[in-house]
């Protein structure tokens, strides 16, 4: 940063409270936007990890429809084995071959017994699965709408204030000029510790215009003074005379 010229402590008071002023601007232009901005963002995450779910949810019904196709084949299977044993029971010469292809039988109907509670089972799975999905599916809609919701509202915002936004943004880098180094970094320091943005304020009624605590009379005609750049001492922002934005002190 170039070096400032030499200032009065008014000077440096106006400069301070012309940076407040334009930075204050900003500020509500920020609360235009409001939550929006976040809210966009944690909406378009909560959209990633439903789809990533989704994704994973329908690789598993795909993975049980696959086993149920398995079993049903392996039904088939048996049943054609069946059909096989039982028309070689009509050809048997002995007690032997015929207890070896009864006994392949049972295990046949016992292997389709199997099968069809291995279906049973993976179509109870689906269903529960098909419900998440289902459920997924439809808050992934909702989620989806409410995004598009928003940003068409946050775009709306933004283009209505951009210029604005633009030219603030300008007129703040040519205001932190005209202050010296350690008052910008004091400056923004009190402005981060409070929600308003305030960290200039003026002295109105005999009280701090940020925290509105009284402020003692020789205080105040220290502030007056102009013989150094005083702050609250509850609340640590800087005090502005009055009178020095109007000229009537300098």
């Amino acid at each position: 940063m170039a070096a400032v010229k030499e200032q009065s402590i008014a000077d440096k008071l106006r400069a301070l409270h012309a940076l407040q002023q334009i930075d204050s601007k900003m500020d509500e232009i920020g609360i235009l936007k409001g939550e929006l901005p976040m809210e966009v963002s944690d909406l378009e995450d909560e959209i990633t990890g439903l789809k990533t779910r989704l994704k994973k949810l329908e690789s598993s019904v795909s993975d049980i429809d696959d086993e149920i196709s398995k079993h049903n084949n392996n039904i088939k299977e048996s049943e054609a084995l069946i059909v096989k044993y039982e028309k070689q029971l009509d050809n048997v010469k002995n007690n032997r071959e015929f207890d070896a292809l009864t006994k392949e039988i049972e295990l046949q109907r016992l292997e389709i017994q199997l099968s069809q509670k291995k279906i049973r089972e993976a179509n109870a799975n689906r269903e529960t699965k098909k419900e998440s999905l289902d459920a997924i599916a439809t808050k992934l809609s909702q989620r989806t709408k409410d995004v598009d919701s928003k940003k068409v509202e946050l775009q709306k915002i933004i283009e209505k204030t951009e210029k604005e936004e633009v030219k603030l943004l300008k007129e703040s880098d040519k205001a932190r000029k005209d202050i010296e180094e350690r008052l910008l970094v004091s400056y923004d320091k009190i402005r981060k510790a409070y929600r308003n943005g305030l960290a200039v304020v003026t002295v109105a009624r005999g009280a701090c215009g940020g925290c509105f605590n009284r402020i003692p009379p020789q205080l105040q005609i220290e502030i007056g003074v102009l013989k150094k750049i005083i702050a609250c001492e509850h609340c640590g922002r800087v005090l502005v005379d009055e009178a020095i934005l109007t000229g009537h002190l300098d």
